[in-house]
């Protein structure tokens, strides 16, 4: 139980990766609210799984790419449990496409979310972490962020954002006792994969040297990892977990 007694955000945790850095977080023994935008089902079941794993976790409903309701959620859980010890900055979206059929507002969408919807957490938390001189913040960014990706240019461009800002502010909060990582998801078998077919999904595996997709729980325990004492001497990194891919 290394995270017993911490508080954790999740942000975009009812399904995929999001649910396995929920549930490994809980098996730890933190306590997690569990943020998601529309889909209430998942995300009940991502409480339950919390709770079948000896963990307690609550919802906090509503979209990370809003300034103003990240400030309220973060404000409301401080007001509630006293204090926030990790943030776990997941949510995300992407568009599988090419580049010149991409749309303004599309672009929007995905900064938004994807980017901003960090910026947003981030913000919103750190007076509160560098009040209390500690305080964790992984940010959930991708392969492609580190190489790009034909069809997901944009995408790409807003995990590469990520990864810089991770860097960055890594190193403007390390004086405050504030660890900043970042974890870089390869090929994962998720609901964002099932866009590909099984053709396509055979000629992913074939170039990963591990030879299978990853799981949830490969990333899982890499966040968890994160954010306990055991990492303690780690910041502004970009942990790539990917079965050799790159």
């Amino acid at each position: 139980m290394s995270l017993g007694g911490k508080i954790a955000l999740v942000t975009g945790a009812s399904r995929g990766i999001g649910r396995s850095i929920a549930i490994e977080l809980a098996k730890r023994g933190a306590n997690v609210i569990v943020n998601y935008k529309k889909d209430q089902e998942g995300a009940e079941k991502t409480i339950e799984l919390i709770n079948e794993n000896g963990g307690r976790g609550f919802l906090y409903k509503g979209d990370v790419s809003s300034y103003s309701f990240c400030k309220n959620m973060i404000e409301d859980i401080i007001k509630r449990f006293s204090k926030l010890d990790i943030l776990v900055n997941n949510a995300g979206i992407s568009k599988v496409g090419l580049f010149m059929d991409l749309t303004e507002e599309e672009f929007d969408e995905i900064m938004n979310v994807n980017f901003k919807g960090v910026f947003n957490c981030c913000h919103a938390v750190v007076e509160h972490m560098i009040s209390r001189k500690q305080g964790t913040i992984v940010n959930i960014s991708s392969i492609w962020g580190n190489a790009g990706a034909s069809c997901e240019v944009i995408y790409s461009a807003s995990k590469g954002a990520v990864n810089s800002f991770t860097k960055a502010l890594a190193k403007e909060l390390a004086p405050s006792g504030i660890r900043v990582n970042a974890v870089s998801p390869g090929v994962i078998d998720t609901q964002m994969n099932k866009c590909f077919s099984i053709e396509e999904k055979e000629a992913l595996i074939e170039e990963i040297p591990m030879m299978r997709m990853g799981q949830g729980e490969d990333i899982g325990e890499v966040v968890g990892f994160l954010c306990d004492e055991s990492s303690r001497y780690i910041t502004g990194q970009i942990i790539t977990v990917d079965g050799g891919f790159l």
